[in-house]
């Protein structure tokens, strides 16, 4: 059984007993059978001082912990989950949509007709920043008793200068207060608003201007689709936003294949995300690359059964990961352990390919690597503590509560 052996107001925290998932061995991000090797250490302790990972061995540790003591019982301990793909600050609500989506509309005829990110875009834009950064909290803290202990969330619901601004600003605000590391993104490229026919124009030359003066060095992101941004006008996009400074990312592929896979790998992307329906060609060609394909099951699951060629696409030796896309319309789910249950139904990984895909290769997605990702000293104790004594039952089990304790930067913010 699970326990606290002591929790003395000291310095230091140290579990014992766990089985620990370290992903410690190896490059980063892992590709290939690197994927599947999860560098574990059967019977082994974590010692945590101040926010950091102090030391992590096998059997007992080498001198009697000062600080609290957690007792793992056998079970698993792994890195939190870093989700890095998300949409997770918005206002209003799409249930409208989605039983229009349960009688039978697609989700790019919904788009069609004004629904979709453009709803939200009318509520955020109506939403003070206040409003945003205390929904945005609310969903962080969900991620958190799931085991996300790293955050990406994208702006791209504004999609005019002052409100993209109030997201980020929205999204800095909740940072400050969550327990995660949260990263933002901008996404000022999301949709086409069929009331501002310059917006395109005024995105490159206004918003991504004023966003990269206040947010420094911030990501570009675009969703490159039919009926959003045209691969000609999101390659100016990403043109001015290199020259900026700005990290490139890109949704490509959702629903059509329109080229921007393999001109994001020649650009140097850091990731595409989506994948569903990318070509053989240019899945390949993106395997061959140092961009990350981002595969995100939880869209197929909630808008068409369509989901990304992952197995094919690590096969060919691709570096993977996974995220939520959590966002009130394709995908409303604040969970990275249902995304890997899907991630092992739907696209063919083991769960140990699963688990490192929504860890050390999701923390290279954002740059994240040398300090989070893995069970390492000197990185930052960011940590999960399951419910179980075999990390498979991660993929098997869907819909469970979550882990027993979560750890973010050395701090219990989940316990029984």
């Amino acid at each position: 059984m699970l326990q606290v052996l002591r929790c003395r107001a000291l310095t230091g925290l140290t579990v014992i007993n766990a089985r620990v998932l370290t992903l410690a061995e190896g490059e980063a991000p892992r590709r290939g059978a690197a994927l599947g090797d999860l560098a574990v250490i059967d019977r082994g302790f974590v010692r945590i001082e101040g926010d950091r990972i102090a030391a992590v061995g096998a059997g007992e540790p080498d001198r009697t912990p000062a600080g609290p003591v957690i007792d793992a019982g056998g079970c698993v301990l792994m890195p939190g989950f870093v989700d890095c793909h998300t949409h997770a600050c918005w206002a209003g609500e799409r249930f409208d949509e989605f039983e229009m989506k349960l009688a039978g509309r697609s989700y790019l005829e919904i788009l069609a007709a004004g629904g979709g990110i453009m709803s939200t875009v009318r509520a955020v834009r109506a939403a003070d920043l206040d409003m945003l950064a205390r929904g945005l909290l609310l969903r962080l803290a969900r991620m958190a008793a799931l085991g996300s202990t790293t955050v990406e969330v994208k702006s791209g619901y504004g999609l005019t200068t002052a409100d993209e601004l109030k997201m980020l600003r929205a999204i800095r605000v909740a940072a400050g207060q969550a327990a995660q590391t949260v990263v933002p993104t901008f996404l000022g490229a999301h949709a086409l608003d069929p009331d501002s026919p310059s917006l395109v124009d005024r995105t490159i030359d206004e918003t991504l201007p004023a966003v990269v003066r206040e947010f420094p060095g911030i990501t570009c992101d675009a969703y490159c689709e039919q009926g959003a941004w045209s691969l000609e006008d999101t390659g100016r996009l990403f043109a001015e936003a290199t020259r900026l400074g700005c990290p490139l990312r890109v949704h490509a592929d959702q629903f059509t294949s329109l080229g921007m896979t393999p001109l994001a790998v020649d650009l140097g992307a850091v990731s595409v995300d989506h994948l569903e329906a990318t070509t053989r060609p240019d899945l390949e060609g993106l395997a061959a690359g140092e961009t990350i394909g981002v595969a995100l099951p939880a869209c197929g699951f909630h808008l068409d059964d369509r989901y990304a060629p992952a197995r094919e696409f690590v096969d060919a030796g691709g570096a993977l990961a996974l995220a939520t896309n959590y966002n009130p319309g394709s995908a409303p789910t604040p969970s990275m352990a249902f995304v890997t249950a899907l991630a092992v139904r739907k696209l063919g990984l083991s769960t140990a390919e699963a688990i490192a895909a929504g860890t050390v290769n999701a923390a290279c997605v954002l740059g994240l690597q040398d300090t989070l990702g893995s069970i390492e000293p000197g990185k930052r104790a960011d940590l999960q503590l399951l419910d179980f004594a075999d990390e498979r039952e991660l993929g098997y089990e869907f819909a469970v509560p979550g882990p027993r304790f979560v750890i973010c930067a050395g701090r219990v913010v989940k316990k029984p």
